[in-house]
């Protein structure tokens, strides 16, 4: 994201003029958009026009419009964010008041203005205005016939390529349809990812599967990469790991990322950090759960006795079109961080944000135990 112009005051009113350059970029837009903040950006509107001898004609105009925010949607598979509101500035096309959607798009330049900017929204921006904090993690996740290309960024799972494609059974007395079959496919593989991964962010590429596909297919890969001279395979053939998994699905990364071998080996990486805690939250909650705590109530009162070490939180609760809901959230984040406990925001994309969710998408461990008379008390 690249950040234009800043114009925030003491009190945290004002804004900011934003670029969004990449798709990850504009799903931090949706975590920075919220209901009541004020949108500007260009946009196209059709226009009827009344000729003074009375025929009418339709055009389309582009126009700048600044709408007061009323709900805000995300395609992520356009990567579009569509915003809708009611005009907030006198527009010779638009009426005050009249509704439209502005549909932010990559490249295009937007302005936000907040009444508040608060404190989880400004690390959203200055984290989605530093470069050096992107994603660094892809895996290819297959099986004999279907394949999923996929980058893990720190704040979803995007699937760049979907691959499925018919491998003939291996017959008696003859393989060499089925092994021409597996080398078709592999060579799909092997381009979508020259294709999709970029190896100067990018620091590891897991390649998993059931069985033996995944050796087979490293094993074909490098060999390519000499044969063809594919220097950017070779050149980076350490960043490949081999990892077991269930299935060639998507849902098998969770799994995936859950393995200690691979989080040894990721740990510099922000997804696997999420999936390190949720772990870890899980074993506190099996084994001595009078230190893990979830939903809203336990925790707040848990914060209020400086009883939490990690926090964990989807950032789904912060894009509530309820603003004292948010504020709440908010209040616990910068609560939990005052006394020295560690926040990690989960994205709502991710797998691991995903599980979050169905725990009321708010849970803790804590410094020391409480139980649940403790938790209920005022």
């Amino acid at each position: 994201m690249k950040l234009v112009r800043r114009d925030i005051d003491r009190n945290g009113a004002g804004s900011v003029v934003l670029v969004p350059e990449e798709p990850e970029d504009m799903w931090h837009a949706y975590n920075m958009v919220q209901a009541g903040d004020y949108l500007e950006s260009t946009t196209i509107r059709k226009v009827t026009l009344e000729s003074s001898t009375g025929s009418v004609s339709a055009n389309k105009v582009r126009t700048t419009l600044n709408i007061e925010v009323e709900t805000v949607d995300f395609d992520s598979q356009a990567c579009v964010l569509r915003v809708k509101g009611r005009n907030a500035s006198e527009n010779q096309y638009v009426k005050m008041g009249a509704y439209h959607t502005l549909d932010l798009e990559l490249n295009r330049k937007f302005t936000l203005g907040k009444n508040l900017w608060d404190s989880v929204v400004l690390e959203r921006l200055d984290y989605a205005c530093d470069p050096t904090q992107h994603a660094d993690l892809a895996a290819v996740i297959m099986q004999e016939g279907l394949a999923h290309v996929c980058l893990v960024t720190s704040c979803m799972t995007l699937v760049r390529a979907k691959l499925e494609t018919h491998i003939p059974r291996k017959r008696r007395g003859s393989c060499e349809q089925h092994t021409k079959g597996l080398h078709r496919f592999y060579d799909q593989i092997l381009q979508a990812i020259l294709r999709h991964v970029n190896f100067d962010v990018v620091k590891c590429v897991l390649i998993a599967s059931p069985g033996f596909v995944k050796d087979q297919f490293a094993e074909y890969l490098f060999a390519q990469a000499i044969k063809q001279d594919y220097k950017i395979l070779t050149e980076n053939k350490s960043k490949f790991i081999l990892v077991h998994s269930s299935s060639g699905f998507k849902h098998s990364l969770k799994e995936i990322l859950a393995d200690p071998v691979v989080t040894s080996k990721l740990a510099d990486t922000k997804a696997a950090g999420e999936v390190r805690a949720l772990d870890d939250f899980y074993q506190m909650l099996q084994n001595d759960p009078d230190r893990a705590f979830y939903g809203f109530k336990q925790i707040e009162k848990a914060a209020n006795l400086n009883a939490i070490e990690v926090l964990l939180v989807s950032d789904e609760l912060f894009r509530s079109n309820d603003v004292q809901k948010r504020q709440r959230y908010v209040r616990l984040v910068d609560s939990v961080k005052e006394n020295g406990g560690e926040v990690k925001i989960f994205s709502s994309l991710h797998v691991s944000g995903e599980q979050l969710g169905q725990l009321t998408g708010v849970a803790a461990i804590l410094r020391f135990p409480m139980s649940d008379d403790t938790s209920d008390e005022d």
